[in-house]
């Protein structure tokens, strides 16, 4: 659906991949990428301050839509040689 989307203005969000499953739900992914998994790793580092960012982003993506679908947040996380998909890795809580 979409790639780097981005809130218009300062101190928005952005939003790695946007994407639809089968089922017809949105996806919103945070692709994130470390060397090593020292200080928690890629995963770890989507932290709550990055989470909101995110999710500031995903309502004004879903703000555009007259009837939004069912949605989620996932990150990508990839560490050296391997990539681990976690679905539903935060809420919009």
């Amino acid at each position: 659906m979409a790639r780097n989307y981005r809130t218009p203005g300062r101190g928005g969000g952005e939003i790695d991949l946007i994407l639809r499953e089968r089922g017809g739900a949105l996806v919103f992914v945070e692709v994130r990428a470390r060397a090593a998994g020292g200080h928690g790793g890629a995963a770890a580092s989507v932290d709550a301050a990055k989470q909101r960012r995110i999710v500031l982003a995903a309502r004004h993506y879903l703000a555009r839509l007259r009837a939004p679908p069912p949605c989620r947040f996932d990150v990508l996380a990839i560490e050296g040689e391997g990539i681990r998909w976690i679905k539903g890795a935060f809420d919009a809580g």
